[in-house]
């Protein structure tokens, strides 16, 4: 039952994250000529060339690449990211329907801000939980697990690549304006989330800490590590657990950890780079030096 209300709760974080993404995108992006990276940018691309609603080519392109990457996003995560997908299509359809006109008297520096703002908060909330919108996302999973290029080079390259065409019926002044979005965009979700795309460490001090382990490998498939310990008050020798999960996998060890032991100590530390199976998938190199072959 428990349980249950956790999908509940997730489930309307996700929702509230994708109106409040919507909003953002329909009102103020859209109301104000401004771009966006990843595939929210080439459905406004389409609009601004084709007339096409994003409301439906958001659909239309992310629906075959979550289905591509199903295996990649992990069951949860795959169910999270159709719901996302669903409702922020659904919530396009109704704030272009029933648009809030926001008087921003043409300043287009606010506007920046209240894009960053609004979409930041809003995609924040979806990480926050363990979903995502699909697009850009599931892209950077797929070339991450495949060709070894971390999440955070392939969504710089994506954005800048969707921006760089964006350029088609943007003029360099608003361009230059929607850089801010992004940029407003990516603090704010920082914020949200402490975290972003960059990896996070946590070290778990508990007297449970095996059976901690075991249900992060087999919920989340991370490694874990057991360091020796020793408490400096008790003198007994304790196991640390250690691992390195993606910044949208945090709270989900925190449940683990709370449900199996509360007294536990948690701590969260930023990893600047993560290297390895899970993170980089890196492809194998060829060997500096050669073994010596001894008969």
């Amino acid at each position: 039952m428990e349980e249950k209300n956790f999908y509940v709760k997730d489930i309307a974080v996700i929702l509230l994250g994708t109106a409040l993404y919507a909003f953002g995108l329909v009102n103020i992006n859209i109301a104000n000529n401004l771009a966006e990276g990843g595939v929210t940018g080439i459905t406004l691309i389409l609009l601004a060339l084709f007339k096409i609603d994003p409301a439906y080519s958001t659909l239309i392109i992310n629906i075959p690449l979550i289905l591509i990457g199903g295996k990649i996003l992990g069951k949860r995560t795959f169910y999270y990211t159709i719901i996302g997908t669903l409702s922020l299509s659904a919530f396009l359809w109704i704030w272009q329907r029933f648009p809030v006109e926001i008087n921003l008297d043409h300043d287009l520096l606010i506007a920046s801000l209240l894009a960053g703002l609004a979409g930041g908060v809003g995609s924040g909330l979806i990480y926050r939980v363990g979903g995502t919108t699909g697009g850009s996302d599931v892209i950077a999973r797929i070339l991450e697990k495949k060709n070894g290029v971390s999440m955070g080079r392939s969504l710089l390259l994506f954005d800048v690549l969707v921006l760089t065409l964006s350029l088609s019926y943007l003029d360099v002044k608003r361009m230059m304006y929607t850089l801010i979005v992004s940029f407003v965009f990516s603090k704010i979700v920082d914020s949200v989330l402490d975290g972003a795309y960059s990896a996070k460490g946590m070290l778990v001090i508990s007297n449970h800490s095996e059976d901690i382990g075991e249900v992060v490998m087999m919920l989340l498939e991370r490694g874990v590590t057991y360091l020796s310990g020793e408490g400096g008050y008790s003198q007994i020798d304790k196991k640390i657990l250690y691992v390195v999960v993606s910044p949208s996998e945090i709270i989900e060890v925190k449940r683990i950890v709370h449900e199996l032991d509360p007294k536990a100590f948690i701590s969260v530390i930023n990893v600047h780079e993560a290297i390895g199976e899970g993170f980089t998938y890196a492809k194998p190199t060829k060997k500096l030096f050669k073994k010596k072959v001894t008969n």
